[in-house]
Protein backbone atom coordinates (compact mmCIF):
# COMPACT_ATOMS: atom_id res chain seq x y z
CA UNK A 1 0.00 0.00 0.00
CA UNK A 2 1.34 3.80 -1.40
CA UNK A 3 1.97 5.83 2.44
CA UNK A 4 0.14 8.74 1.88
CA UNK A 5 2.35 12.17 0.58
CA UNK A 6 2.02 14.01 4.38
CA UNK A 7 3.62 10.86 6.00
CA UNK A 8 6.11 10.42 2.96
CA UNK A 9 7.27 14.40 3.58
CA UNK A 10 7.17 13.38 7.64
CA UNK A 11 9.69 10.32 6.87
CA UNK A 12 11.98 12.43 4.63
CA UNK A 13 12.14 15.13 7.29
CA UNK A 14 13.11 13.23 9.80
CA UNK A 15 15.76 11.35 7.93
CA UNK A 16 17.40 14.80 7.21
CA UNK A 17 17.40 15.54 10.64
CA UNK A 18 19.55 12.39 11.45
CA UNK A 19 21.39 12.73 9.31
CA UNK A 20 21.77 16.66 10.15
CA UNK A 21 22.48 15.96 13.92
CA UNK A 22 25.16 12.90 13.00
CA UNK A 23 27.24 15.23 10.61
CA UNK A 24 27.20 18.23 13.40
CA UNK A 25 28.45 15.82 15.86
CA UNK A 26 31.06 14.59 13.48
CA UNK A 27 32.19 18.12 12.84
CA UNK A 28 32.28 19.11 16.66
CA UNK A 29 34.52 15.84 16.98
CA UNK A 30 36.84 16.58 14.24
CA UNK A 31 37.55 19.67 15.77
CA UNK A 32 38.25 18.96 19.35
CA UNK A 33 40.83 16.58 17.48
CA UNK A 34 42.37 18.64 15.52
CA UNK A 35 42.90 21.37 18.26
CA UNK A 36 46.80 21.34 19.48
CA UNK A 37 46.48 19.47 23.07
CA UNK A 38 48.16 22.71 24.59
CA UNK A 39 44.81 24.68 23.94
CA UNK A 40 42.53 21.79 25.64
CA UNK A 41 43.36 21.43 29.22
CA UNK A 42 41.37 18.80 30.74
CA UNK A 43 40.39 18.89 34.43
CA UNK A 44 42.34 21.99 35.31
CA UNK A 45 45.15 20.45 33.65
CA UNK A 46 46.88 20.36 30.19
CA UNK A 47 48.14 17.35 28.38
CA UNK A 48 50.90 16.20 29.93
CA UNK A 49 51.38 19.08 32.52
CA UNK A 50 53.12 18.36 35.69
CA UNK A 51 52.37 19.82 38.91
CA UNK A 52 55.66 19.29 40.98
CA UNK A 53 58.87 18.76 40.34
CA UNK A 54 61.49 17.51 42.64
CA UNK A 55 59.29 18.07 45.68
CA UNK A 56 58.39 21.68 44.62
CA UNK A 57 54.43 22.18 43.68
CA UNK A 58 54.09 24.49 40.71
CA UNK A 59 51.55 26.81 39.80
CA UNK A 60 49.49 25.32 36.95
CA UNK A 61 49.35 26.76 33.53
CA UNK A 62 45.58 27.86 33.60
CA UNK A 63 46.46 29.83 36.65
CA UNK A 64 49.24 31.72 34.63
CA UNK A 65 46.77 31.92 31.66
CA UNK A 66 43.84 33.19 34.07
CA UNK A 67 46.40 35.76 35.62
CA UNK A 68 48.00 37.22 32.22
CA UNK A 69 43.87 37.24 31.04
CA UNK A 70 43.05 39.47 34.30
CA UNK A 71 46.18 41.77 33.34
CA UNK A 72 46.28 42.54 29.45
CA UNK A 73 48.81 45.36 30.59
CA UNK A 74 51.26 42.85 30.26
CA UNK A 75 51.48 42.96 26.57
CA UNK A 76 51.40 46.81 24.49
CA UNK A 77 49.73 45.11 21.54
CA UNK A 78 47.68 42.05 22.71
CA UNK A 79 48.58 38.35 22.44
CA UNK A 80 51.12 37.97 19.58
CA UNK A 81 50.02 34.70 17.09
CA UNK A 82 53.24 34.19 15.03
CA UNK A 83 53.96 31.53 12.61
CA UNK A 84 56.42 28.85 13.05
CA UNK A 85 56.48 28.55 9.31
CA UNK A 86 58.09 31.99 8.80
CA UNK A 87 59.21 32.45 12.23
CA UNK A 88 62.88 33.35 13.00
CA UNK A 89 65.07 34.40 15.82
CA UNK A 90 67.80 37.15 15.46
CA UNK A 91 71.22 37.39 16.87
CA UNK A 92 72.48 40.71 15.96
CA UNK A 93 74.61 43.78 17.39
CA UNK A 94 78.13 43.45 18.55
CA UNK A 95 78.71 39.79 16.76
CA UNK A 96 81.24 37.91 14.24
CA UNK A 97 78.23 37.61 12.19
CA UNK A 98 74.82 37.95 12.22
CA UNK A 99 72.91 34.37 12.86
CA UNK A 100 68.63 33.77 12.21
CA UNK A 101 67.58 30.80 14.07
CA UNK A 102 64.18 28.55 13.00
CA UNK A 103 61.94 27.29 15.79
CA UNK A 104 63.26 24.00 14.99
CA UNK A 105 66.66 25.73 14.92
CA UNK A 106 66.17 26.53 18.50
CA UNK A 107 64.44 23.93 19.98
CA UNK A 108 65.94 20.85 17.99
CA UNK A 109 70.13 21.82 17.86
CA UNK A 110 70.74 23.33 21.34
CA UNK A 111 71.21 21.71 24.75
CA UNK A 112 67.88 22.09 26.48
CA UNK A 113 67.68 23.23 30.23
CA UNK A 114 65.25 22.87 32.86
CA UNK A 115 64.47 25.05 36.32
CA UNK A 116 62.31 26.06 38.21
CA UNK A 117 61.85 30.10 38.78
CA UNK A 118 59.55 32.49 40.02
CA UNK A 119 57.53 35.00 37.97
CA UNK A 120 56.54 38.04 40.31
CA UNK A 121 54.46 40.89 38.34
CA UNK A 122 55.05 44.42 39.93
CA UNK A 123 51.19 44.00 40.20
CA UNK A 124 51.56 41.65 42.83
CA UNK A 125 50.77 38.33 41.49
CA UNK A 126 53.19 35.58 40.56
CA UNK A 127 53.82 32.52 39.32
CA UNK A 128 56.42 29.52 40.06
CA UNK A 129 56.76 27.14 36.96
CA UNK A 130 59.10 24.44 35.71
CA UNK A 131 60.61 26.44 32.87
CA UNK A 132 62.35 24.38 29.84
CA UNK A 133 64.31 26.22 27.37
CA UNK A 134 67.91 26.61 26.07
CA UNK A 135 71.17 28.54 26.84
CA UNK A 136 70.32 32.42 25.71
CA UNK A 137 74.47 32.40 26.45
CA UNK A 138 74.66 29.20 23.57
CA UNK A 139 72.54 31.08 21.29
CA UNK A 140 74.77 34.05 21.04
CA UNK A 141 77.57 31.94 20.95
CA UNK A 142 77.36 30.92 17.50
CA UNK A 143 77.47 34.72 16.13
CA UNK A 144 80.64 35.75 18.12
CA UNK A 145 79.91 37.84 21.24
CA UNK A 146 82.90 40.65 20.65
CA UNK A 147 84.93 41.37 23.90
CA UNK A 148 83.18 44.88 23.90
CA UNK A 149 80.28 43.85 24.81
CA UNK A 150 78.32 44.40 28.15
CA UNK A 151 74.13 44.20 27.45
CA UNK A 152 71.41 42.30 25.37
CA UNK A 153 68.65 44.13 24.29
CA UNK A 154 65.79 41.34 24.05
CA UNK A 155 63.34 42.57 21.13
CA UNK A 156 59.37 40.94 20.68
CA UNK A 157 57.23 40.72 18.04
CA UNK A 158 55.08 43.49 19.13
CA UNK A 159 57.46 45.90 19.91
CA UNK A 160 58.69 45.28 23.26
CA UNK A 161 61.69 45.55 24.81
CA UNK A 162 64.06 45.28 27.47
CA UNK A 163 67.79 44.32 28.13
CA UNK A 164 70.06 42.74 31.20
CA UNK A 165 73.83 42.73 31.79
CA UNK A 166 75.41 40.02 29.64
CA UNK A 167 77.66 38.88 32.72
CA UNK A 168 74.47 38.24 34.73
CA UNK A 169 72.65 36.28 31.56
CA UNK A 170 75.63 34.61 31.36
CA UNK A 171 75.95 33.97 35.07
CA UNK A 172 72.74 32.41 35.81
CA UNK A 173 72.41 30.77 32.28
CA UNK A 174 68.83 32.59 31.50
CA UNK A 175 67.28 30.21 29.07
CA UNK A 176 64.60 31.00 26.60
CA UNK A 177 62.05 29.13 27.23
CA UNK A 178 59.46 27.25 25.05
CA UNK A 179 57.55 25.04 27.67
CA UNK A 180 56.19 25.37 31.00
CA UNK A 181 55.37 22.31 33.52
CA UNK A 182 56.47 20.23 30.46
CA UNK A 183 53.08 21.56 28.26
CA UNK A 184 54.18 23.92 25.06
CA UNK A 185 54.05 27.93 25.29
CA UNK A 186 51.08 28.98 23.91
CA UNK A 187 50.25 31.91 21.90
CA UNK A 188 49.18 33.93 25.51
CA UNK A 189 51.98 32.55 27.39
CA UNK A 190 54.75 33.81 24.91
CA UNK A 191 54.90 31.00 22.10
CA UNK A 192 57.43 30.60 20.76
CA UNK A 193 59.78 31.63 23.19
CA UNK A 194 59.98 34.08 26.51
CA UNK A 195 63.11 35.29 28.60
CA UNK A 196 63.31 33.50 32.09
CA UNK A 197 64.64 36.39 33.85
CA UNK A 198 64.72 34.25 37.29
CA UNK A 199 65.19 36.93 40.30
CA UNK A 200 64.34 39.88 38.13
CA UNK A 201 60.74 41.85 38.14
CA UNK A 202 58.11 40.32 35.68
CA UNK A 203 58.83 43.30 33.26
CA UNK A 204 61.89 41.83 32.59
CA UNK A 205 60.27 37.96 31.41
CA UNK A 206 60.07 39.41 28.20
CA UNK A 207 57.39 37.29 25.86
CA UNK A 208 57.14 36.22 22.17
CA UNK A 209 60.62 37.11 21.29
CA UNK A 210 62.16 37.95 18.13
CA UNK A 211 65.91 39.06 18.36
CA UNK A 212 68.52 39.34 20.63
CA UNK A 213 71.07 42.74 19.61
CA UNK A 214 74.30 42.20 21.67
CA UNK A 215 75.47 45.78 22.69
CA UNK A 216 77.49 47.74 24.94
CA UNK A 217 75.01 50.50 25.69
CA UNK A 218 74.48 49.41 29.87
CA UNK A 219 72.00 52.31 29.65
CA UNK A 220 69.33 51.36 27.39
CA UNK A 221 65.91 51.67 28.47
CA UNK A 222 63.54 48.78 27.25
CA UNK A 223 59.40 49.41 26.85
CA UNK A 224 58.67 50.18 30.69
CA UNK A 225 62.00 51.61 31.85
CA UNK A 226 61.83 54.11 29.63
CA UNK A 227 58.42 55.01 31.37
CA UNK A 228 60.22 55.24 34.89
CA UNK A 229 60.09 51.66 35.83
CA UNK A 230 64.14 51.10 37.08
CA UNK A 231 66.47 49.73 34.76
CA UNK A 232 67.74 47.28 37.28
CA UNK A 233 64.53 45.18 38.08
CA UNK A 234 66.33 42.64 40.58
CA UNK A 235 63.97 41.52 43.43
CA UNK A 236 65.32 41.89 46.80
Amino acid sequence: MEVPKPHKRLVLIAVLLVVALIVALFIAELSTTLLPPSQTPTSGLYPGEVTQFQNQSLTPVSAFVSDLAAHPDVSIDGTQNLNQATYSLSITGLVNHTVEYTYDDVVNDFQSYQKVATLLCVEGWSVTMLWQGVSVNDLIQEAGVSPNATTLIFSASDGYTTALPLDYTVQNNLILAYKMNNVTLTPQTGWPFMLIAQNQYGYKWIKWVTSIDVSNDSSYLGYWESQGYPNNATIP
